[in-house]
C-alpha cells in the first residue's frame, strides 16, 4: 500500500496538473512579492489579479493556441476594467454593464471551451472592480497594473512552454494511458465470481467518457502543434507512434466477445476466470507504469514475466479442455471457443504492449517512421465568424439560453448583494459565476462542490489563524495551500476550493482584517450565490438533457454503421482503407462518449426529467456493446484471418441485416416514427466443413448482428416520447 500510495503522489507532482499549480502560485504571488519589498503592496496585488484572470485561459492545449488566448484576454481585461472602474459609481450604469457583458461573454462559449474561459476571465476582472471606486485617472493606471500582470503571465507560460516543448505533449499522454489502464482493470472485474453487471458497465461507460477526453487533449497537443507535424525530433515521432499504438491498444481492450455470465455459469467451479482476472490486473500495472516512465524517464517493466503468464494460461486452457474432452457439449463447446479468443485478443494486447515498450529504447527513436495520415480529419477546428454568433442568437440554441440565464441571475445577485451590504459582496457574484453551468446537472454538481469546498475550507482557514501565529510559517502555508488550490482546479473542483478558502482568508489576514467574521461572510455570500444559480438553472429556460437524447443518439448510431461500414470492406471486400477505419472508430468513440455523458448527468436531474431512463441506459450498454462486438471482429480479421469464398455470400448478407437494421434504428430515432420494415434476424446454415475460424467469423457476425436487433427494438421505444 505504502508503495502504491508514493508512486501516486510522485506522478501527481509530475504532472501537467501539479505544474500548472507551480506555474500559477509564481504568476500570480511573485508580483506581489515584488512590489511589497518596495512598498507597493497594493499595486502588486493588482498586478497579480491580471496575472491570475490571464491563468484562467491557460488550459492544456497547442501552444499557440495558448498564446493567442492570453493576449486577447489580456487586451480585454484592459479594456474592461477600465469601462467597470468608470461606470461603477451609479448602481444603474454598472448593473446594465454587468447584464450585458455576462450576456456576450457567456454567449462566446459557442466558439469553444478556450473562448468560454476568456469569456469567464472577463467577467471575473468584471465582478472584482465593482465595488472598487477610484478617480479616472486611478482607474487608468488601475487598467493599465491589470495588463501588466497578465503580460508577466503570459510571458511566464510561454517561455516556460519553450524551457520544455515535449513536457505538455508527455504528461497529456501519460494521463490518457492511465485512463486505459484503468478501464482495463474495470474489465478485469467481468472475471471475479461475485460481480453485478450493470454497475460494471455504468463504470465502464463512465470511464470510457474520461477515456475520449482525454485522447481528444492528446489529439490537440500532438496534431494541432506544428512541433509535431513537422515531424522535428527522434521524440516527437515517439510521442506521435506511442499514441497511435495506444489508441489501437484501447480498442482491443475494447473488444469482447462472450456472454459472461455464461462464462461464469461454465467455467466458475475450474478457476481459470480467476487466472483470467489476475492477468488482465497484471496488463492493467504494465500500462500504469508505461504511463509513469513517460513522465519520470527510464524504461518501463519488461514483459517477460507477462508473457510467462500468458503462456501458462494457454496451457491451462488446454488442460481443462482435455478434462472436458470425452463429455464436451455444444456449449461448452462454444465456452472454450469464447476463452481461446478472449486468450487472443489479451496475447495480441501483450504484444503491442511489447511493442511500445521497445520504443522507450533511445537507440532506436530515430529510425521510428510513424504512420502518414491526415491528422486534420481527427481534430476538430472551431471557425470563429460573426455569423455563427449571430445564428445562435435564439432560443433554439443552449447557449443562448444558458448566456441569458447567465446575464440575469448576474443582475439579481447584485442586486441582492447591494442590498445585503456586506464588505464584500462580490463573493456572491463570483459563486454565480463559477457555479452556472449550461445544463442542470453540472450546475448541481458545481454547487454541491463549492458548499462542501467553501464551508470545509473556512474551518480549516479559521483554525490555522487561530493556532498559527508565526509570520512566516503562515507564509509558508499559504503557498502550499496556492499550489494545491490551482493544481486541483481541474482535477478535483471541490478540492480546489478546500484549499482555496483558507488561502484567501490568509491573505485578509495579512491585510489586517477580521477573520471569523470574513469566513462567516464567504460561506453566507457562497451558500446565497449557490441558492440564486440553482434555482435559476431549474426553472429560467432549463437544458434537461432529455432534450438533447435525439441528436446524441443518432449520431451514436451513425457512427457505429460507419464503423460496421468500414469494418465489413475488410471483411467481404478489396476497398479496405486503414485510414477510414480508424476516423470511423475514433467518431465511435466521440459519439458514444457523448452520449455515456449524457445518460450520467440525466441521473443527477429530477425524477420527472429522466424520461425513458431504463430504456436509454439499455440503448447505451447495446452501443457500447455493439462497438466492442466489433472491434473484436476486427482484431480477428487484421491479424491475417480471412473469410472462405464458399461462405462469403451467407455471412455477407448477415452483415447487411445488421447494417439495415442500425439505418432502421436510425430512422426510428430521426423521425420518431417506427419503422415501416419488419425487424428479422437470419441465420447461416450449419456445414460439417466449415473450419473453426468460419465458425468464429460466423458467430461473431451473428453477434454483431444479435445487438443490432435488439439496438433498433429499443429505438421504437423512443418513436413517442424523445
Amino acid at each position: 500500500m505504502f508503495k502504491k500510495n508514493l508512486r501516486e503522489t510522485q506522478d501527481f507532482l509530475l504532472s501537467n496538473y501539479f505544474a500548472e499549480g507551480l506555474r500559477i502560485t509564481l504568476g500570480v504571488l511573485l508580483p506581489s512579492l515584488v512590489m511589497a519589498h518596495f512598498g507597493q503592496l497594493q499595486t502588486g496585488m493588482t498586478l497579480s489579479l491580471g496575472a491570475l484572470c490571464v491563468s484562467i485561459v491557460d488550459s492544456p492545449g497547442p501552444i499557440h493556441h495558448r498564446k493567442n488566448a492570453m493576449l486577447i484576454t489580456l487586451g480585454l481585461l484592459v479594456i474592461v476594467s477600465i469601462l467597470t472602474g468608470l461606470t461603477n459609481r451609479s448602481d444603474w450604469f454598472i448593473g446594465t454593464l454587468l447584464f450585458v457583458l455576462s450576456f456576450i461573454f457567456s454567449m462566446i462559449a459557442v466558439y469553444g471551451n478556450r473562448a468560454a474561459s476568456i469569456g469567464t476571465s472577463i467577467l471575473l476582472i468584471t465582478v472584482l472592480s465593482i465595488d472598487d471606486v477610484r478617480a479616472w485617472k486611478e482607474v487608468i493606471l488601475y487598467g493599465t497594473y491589470i495588463g501588466i500582470g497578465g503580460l508577466w503571465y503570459t510571458l511566464l507560460s510561454y517561455f516556460s512552454y519553450r524551457l520544455r516543448p515535449y513536457r505538455l505533449a508527455t504528461q497529456t499522454l501519460s494521463e490518457s494511458i492511465y485512463e486505459v489502464a484503468k478501464f482495463l482493470r474495470i474489465k478485469a472485474r467481468f472475471y471475479d465470481k461475485k460481480i453485478d453487471f450493470d454497475e460494471i458497465y455504468a463504470e465502464l461507460l463512465k470511464l470510457q467518457v474520461e477515456v475520449n477526453h482525454r485522447q481528444e487533449e492528446v489529439r490537440e497537443v500532438l496534431f494541432k502543434t506544428r512541433t509535431f507535424l513537422r515531424d522535428s525530433s527522434p521524440y516527437s515521432r515517439f510521442l506521435l507512434v506511442v499514441f497511435t499504438d495506444m489508441v489501437d491498444l484501447f480498442e482491443q481492450i475494447m473488444s469482447t466477445y462472450y456472454n459472461y455470465k455464461h462464462l461464469h455459469k461454465q467455467f466458475d467451479s475450474t478457476g481459470i476466470l480467476k487466472r483470467y482476472h489476475h492477468l488482465i490486473v497484471h496488463i492493467a500495472e504494465h500500462l500504469e507504469d508505461i504511463a509513469f516512465v513517460l513522465k519520470s524517464g527510464g524504461k518501463p517493466m519488461d514483459t517477460k514475466m507477462l508473457k510467462h503468464e500468458v503462456r501458462a494460461l494457454r496451457m491451462e486452457i488446454e488442460l481443462l479442455e482435455a478434462d472436458f474432452d470425452n463429455n464436451i457439449s455444444n456449449e461448452q463447446q462454444r465456452g472454450f471457443v469464447a476463452l481461446l479468443n478472449i486468450y487472443d485478443n489479451i496475447k495480441n494486447i501483450v504484444k503491442r504492449i511489447d511493442t511500445i515498450n521497445a520504443y522507450f529504447d533511445k537507440k532506436l527513436q530515430s529510425s521510428i517512421k510513424p504512420e502518414k495520415i491526415d491528422t486534420s480529419k481527427f481534430i476538430h477546428s472551431q471557425e470563429v465568424n460573426a455569423r455563427i454568433f449571430i445564428d445562435n442568437l435564439s432560443f433554439d440554441s443552449s447557449t443562448f439560453r444558458h448566456a441569458l440565464r447567465v446575464a440575469i441571475v448576474m443582475l439579481v445577485g447584485f442586486i441582492v448583494s447591494r442590498h445585503l451590504q456586506f464588505s464584500h459582496s462580490y463573493w456572491t457574484l463570483l459563486t454565480i459565476l463559477v457555479i452556472s453551468k449550461p445544463g442542470f446537472s453540472l450546475t448541481k454538481e458545481r454547487n454541491y462542490h463549492r458548499i462542501i469546498g467553501t464551508v470545509v475550507g473556512a474551518l480549516i482557514g479559521v483554525a490555522i489563524l487561530h493556532f498559527v501565529k508565526d509570520k512566516n510559517a503562515l507564509f509558508v502555508i499559504l503557498m502550499l495551500f496556492m499550489i494545491a488550490s490551482y493544481s486541483f482546479q481541474r482535477k478535483n473542483y471541490v478540492i480546489s476550493v478546500l484549499f482555496m478558502t483558507p488561502f484567501i482568508l490568509i491573505v485578509f489576514d495579512f491585510l489586517g482584517l477580521g477573520i471569523e467574521t470574513l469566513a462567516k461572510e464567504r460561506v453566507i455570500n457562497t451558500l446565497i450565490g449557490s441558492g440564486i444559480a440553482l434555482a435559476a438553472s431549474y426553472s429560467l429556460f432549463p437544458n434537461w438533457e432529455y432534450k438533447n437524447l435525439e441528436q446524441a443518439m443518432a449520431d451514436t448510431l451513425k457512427a457505429n454503421r460507419n464503423y460496421l461500414k468500414e469494418l465489413y470492406k475488410l471483411c467481404f471486400d478489396n476497398q479496405y482503407d486503414n485510414f477510414y477505419y480508424k476516423l470511423s472508430r475514433k467518431e465511435v468513440f466521440v459519439k458514444s462518449s457523448n452520449l455515456a455523458s449524457i445518460f450520467q448527468r440525466m441521473l443527477t436531474e429530477p425524477k420527472n426529467k429522466q424520461i425513458n431512463i431504463k430504456e436509454l441506459h439499455q440503448f447505451t450498454v447495446l452501443n457500447h456493446l455493439l462497438s466492442s462486438y466489433v472491434a473484436s471482429l476486427s482484431n480477428t480479421l487484421q491479424n491475417g484471418h480471412q473469410i472462405e469464398q464458399k461462405t462469403s455470400f451467407q455471412l455477407k448478407a448477415v452483415a447487411d441485416n445488421s447494417l439495415l437494421l442500425l439505418e432502421i434504428a436510425v430512422n426510428s430515432i430521426s423521425t420518431k416514427q417506427a419503422p415501416k420494415s419488419i425487424l428479422v434476424l437470419m441465420d447461416v446454415p450449419e456445414s460439417e466443413n466449415d473450419t473453426e475460424l468460419e465458425n468464429n467469423i460466423e458467430a461473431q457476425l451473428l453477434l454483431i448482428q444479435k445487438v443490432s436487433f435488439d439496438i433498433a427494438k429499443i429505438s421504437q421505444k423512443f418513436t413517442q416520447t424523445v
